[in-house]
């Protein structure tokens, strides 16, 4: 593990808070946003996950726009006023690591994570190419060497456009500068097969599982990697689309009395 303080929890849990769309959203206010994420980072705390990451979801051909931009800032600014007790990361849809550190910065966040951090990728939006050096460079602008980045290798909602090795590619992160890997394989055997690989090839930086992740697999999980990265599986079942509350704080507890059980 490295000196970052998201890589001190134990165990190292990550629960994901999806945003809507921005670019389709027209009948929810800024007050209703802040309900929302208010609302669910207090089930996440109350449940002792001790990181919560909020996913902007807004599709983009290019660069994040300012709209999407500052409402996410914002928004994160406010979970962390209102949630103070929980650490917060920031992901955002478009391929543009300047907006996620920059809004990492500004609402306070421990960590980013990037999609396509090395080499080259095919995603439903077009060909995506490794933001790994603009990440570091601009970091390094920022004077927030304390920002975690932590890199997806191969993630799976995308297909990589050359032939390296998963963990070939988990070499390349680390080489280039990622505080932390996530990885995550087509099913939840190739997910395990690529961790151990990875570990096998020499990767010292600490690894994340990034999805399938469940509280019938979570002890496995925290076996073999140092972190999880968990959603839907904490979800309600009977949320309505409108509702604000959308996940399930008894879940979210069992699915931490497992992972506790594998510390």
């Amino acid at each position: 593990m490295t000196s970052l303080r998201v890589f001190a929890a134990r165990p190292l849990v990550i629960a994901a808070l999806h945003l809507p769309d921005f670019g389709k959203m027209r009948d929810k206010s800024m007050a209703f946003l802040e309900d929302y994420v208010a609302t669910n980072a207090r089930v996440f705390a109350e449940a002792g996950v001790p990181y919560v990451k909020l996913q902007d979801q807004t599709r983009e051909a290019g660069a994040m726009q300012p709209g999407p931009l500052a409402m996410t800032a914002a928004l994160g600014r406010f979970l962390k006023s209102e949630v103070p007790q929980i650490g917060l990361g920031i992901i955002v849809e478009a391929h543009d690591p300047v907006a996620s550190l920059a809004i990492a910065h500004a609402s306070g966040a421990d960590f980013v994570r990037l999609k396509v951090f090395v080499g080259q990728a095919m995603t439903a939006q077009g060909p995506k190419t490794g933001m790994g050096a603009q990440a570091l460079a601009y970091r390094t602008q920022l004077g927030r060497d304390d920002i975690a980045i932590l890199a997806d290798v191969h993630d799976r909602t995308a297909v990589p456009m050359s032939s390296e090795t998963p963990e070939f590619a988990a070499e390349w992160a680390q080489k280039t500068g990622a505080d932390g890997l996530i990885l995550t394989g087509a099913d939840w055997a190739d997910s395990l097969a690529r961790i151990r690989r990875a570990r096998e090839a020499g990767i010292k930086r600490p690894i994340l599982l990034g999805g399938s992740v469940t509280e019938g697999n979570v002890r496995e999980a925290l076996g073999l990697c140092d972190g999880v990265i968990v959603s839907t599986a904490l979800m309600r079942k009977d949320a309505a689309p409108a509702d604000v509350l959308r996940w399930d704080v008894d879940r979210t507890r069992r699915f931490m009395d497992a992972a506790m059980a594998a510390r």
